[in-house]
C-alpha cells in the first residue's frame, strides 16, 4: 500500500479505471471490492491515515453493522432510494466479509453488532491489506480541489504539499463523507461539489448529535450531569427506547442521540422517563400496601437517589402516597410518562456522529449510484442524503454503497 508524503506524485502511479475520494468505510469497501473484480483504483484521502473515522467510531471498537439494519432505520426525502443497494449487499454479507477476514461479529445490543475480541484498527487492516494484495493505491495527505470532466473521463485536480497536481481515469467515486467531525479531516468537497456541477442540495444538519439546554431550566439539567435514566423519547413521528445521559450543558446518551436525527430548532419532544410501568398504577399499590411511604421513597425504587431528589422541582416527594390528591396524581403522571424537553439547539458538527441531508438521491440512480447529470461520476457514503439511526446503520449504509458502485466502475 502506497502511502503519499512529500516527494511523492501521484501522476508517476499506473493508470487506473477509478480515482475513489476519499479512505472512509465507502471509499475503503468499494476499492476492495473493485479489486475482486480486477479493477485498478487509486484512493485519495485528505487525511495522513485511511479509515480515520472508523477507526474512533464506538469507542474505538467499530460497531460495523447492525442485525436489523432495513431501509426503515434511515431518514431521507426519498426513503425507497435505499432498497436497490441494501438488496444488493446485505446486512449477511458484511457479516460474511469481515469474518472472511477474521472479524466475527458480536451483538452488544439492539442487533449492534461489534468485533469480538477485536477494534475499529482490525476493521481497518482488512481494508488495507486487501488493497496492499491487490495493488490499489492509497494515497494521503492529499486535498482534492476539483473535478473535471474531459472527453475521456474525469481530471482530478489535488494539493500535496502546496503544490497543485492532476490525475485522470475514466471514472470517479466521491466518497469524502460529511460535516461532523472537522478535526478528523471531515470535509465538504462533495458538497461544493455538488452545488457547483447544479445538483440538488436537502438541507444539511448534523445528526446522531447531544442536545443543548439554556435558559431558566439549565442549571436543573447541569446538576444531574453524569446520571442516566432508561427512557423513551418521542415526537409526533417516532419513539425510541435508550438511556439518556444528563451533562453539564444539555442532554446526551443513545435516546438523544437517536431523537436529534428528528428534532428541528424550536421543538419540543416527549421523554417517558418510567416506560414499561404506570406512576399511578404504582402510588395505587402502594397505597394499599403502605400508605405512609413518602413520594420520594417510592421513586427512589426506580432512580438514583440523586435524579429522584432534582424532581423535587416538579414533585411533593416529601407526601406519603396517602396524602397525594387527584390534581398532584396528574402533576406527578406528566412529570413521570411526559417531560417535555425543548432543547436550545445542538452541539455541531463537532460532536455529532453523521449528517442529516446531503445530495438529494433523485439526482443519482438507486441501481449505480452514479450521479445522472455526470456520467462516470458516483457518490456513495454520507455526502447523500441517506442518514442512519445510531448503531451500526450508518456502517452498513457505507459498506454496501462502496459495494455497489464497485460493481459498476
Amino acid at each position: 500500500m502506497l502511502i503519499l508524503h512529500k516527494n511523492n506524485n501521484i501522476n508517476q502511479l499506473m493508470d487506473a479505471d477509478a480515482i475513489i475520494i476519499g479512505a472512509g468505510a465507502c471509499g475503503l469497501m468499494c476499492a476492495v471490492q473493485a479489486g475482486f473484480l480486477g479493477k485498478k483504483v487509486i484512493v485519495l484521502e485528505k487525511n495522513s491515515k485511511p479509515g480515520a473515522k472508523i477507526l474512533i467510531s464506538g469507542g474505538g471498537r467499530c460497531n460495523f453493522t447492525n442485525q436489523w439494519a432495513t431501509t426503515e432505520q434511515f431518514i431521507s426525502a426519498n426513503p425507497h432510494f435505499l432498497k436497490s443497494s441494501f438488496n444488493q449487499w446485505t446486512v449477511e454479507d458484511t457479516i460474511s466479509f469481515f469474518e472472511t477476514y477474521g472479524i466475527v461479529g458480536k451483538e452488544k445490543t439492539l442487533g449492534q453488532l461489534f468485533p469480538h475480541q477485536k477494534n475499529a484498527r482490525d476493521v481497518v487492516e482488512v481494508f488495507t491489506s486487501l488493497c496492499e494484495e491487490m495493488d490499489q493505491e492509497i494515497s494521503c495527505n492529499i486535498e482534492v480541489k476539483d473535478i473535471e470532466q474531459t472527453a475521456s473521463g474525469f481530471i482530478v485536480n489535488y494539493a500535496i504539499c502546496d503544490k497543485i497536481k492532476t490525475i485522470s481515469a475514466p471514472k470517479v467515486v466521491i466518497a469524502s463523507g460529511g460535516l461532523p467531525i472537522p478535526k478528523m479531516g471531515a470535509t465538504d468537497f462533495a458538497l461544493r461539489f455538488a452545488r457547483k456541477n447544479g445538483l440538488k442540495i436537502i438541507e444539511t444538519a448534523p445528526a446522531l448529535v447531544p442536545l443543548t439546554i439554556t435558559g431558566k431550566d439549565e442549571d436543573w439539567y447541569a446538576q444531574l450531569s453524569g446520571n442516566s435514566v432508561f427512557c423513551e423519547v418521542s415526537n409526533d413521528e417516532i419513539s425510541f427506547e435508550e438511556n439518556m445521559l444528563f451533562t453539564h450543558w444539555g442532554l446526551s446518551g443513545p435516546a438523544i442521540l437517536q431523537i436529534s436525527s428528528y428534532w428541528r430548532r424550536g421543538e419540543v419532544f416527549n421523554v417517558n422517563l418510567l416506560p414499561y410501568q404506570n406512576i399511578r398504577e404504582l402510588i395505587e399499590e402502594e397505597r394499599k400496601a403502605n400508605g405512609k411511604t413518602l413520594l420520594s421513597t417510592l421513586l427512589n425504587r426506580f432512580y438514583a437517589k440523586k435524579f429522584t431528589d432534582a424532581l423535587g422541582k416538579f414533585l411533593p416527594l416529601t407526601k406519603t402516597v396517602a396524602d397525594l390528591s387527584k390534581a398532584e396524581m396528574e402533576l406527578i403522571y406528566q412529570t413521570i410518562h411526559e417531560f417535555k424537553v425543548k432543547p436550545a439547539g445542538d452541539k455541531g458538527y463537532d460532536k455529532a456522529e453523521v449528517m442529516r441531508g446531503g445530495i438529494d438521491t433523485n439526482e443519482i440512480s438507486s441501481k449505480t449510484l452514479e450521479c445522472k447529470k455526470i456520467p462516470g461520476l458516483y457518490f456513495g457514503g454520507e455526502c447523500m442524503d441517506v442518514t442512519g439511526w445510531l448503531g451500526g446503520y450508518n456502517f452498513q449504509w457505507a459498506w454496501a454503497s462502496g459495494f455497489v458502485i464497485a460493481q459498476n466502475l
